[in-house]
């Protein structure tokens, strides 16, 4: 399996957010804490709505959470 042609901040932006857990995230997003482990980890490419949710939920831009990667 290959690793989505992305990166993201979401750890940083986690722990800048008082150490917010996967959890947590999770629930303000609509979504449980294993699909925010995996997104996190580069494991999963969340839908476009949840990068939008996890991005409105430390109130950035969508390009500031997640960082595309061509190939």
């Amino acid at each position: 399996m290959t690793r989505p042609p992305f990166t993201n901040d979401i750890r940083t932006l986690r722990f800048l957010a008082g150490e917010m857990t996967q959890g947590e995230l999770g629930r303000k997003v609509g979504v449980t804490r294993q699909t925010i482990a995996a997104v996190e980890q580069g494991r999963y490419s969340p839908s476009l709505e949840v990068a939008f949710r996890i991005a409105r939920v430390f109130g950035k831009p969508i390009e500031t959470v997640f960082q595309w990667q061509e190939r």
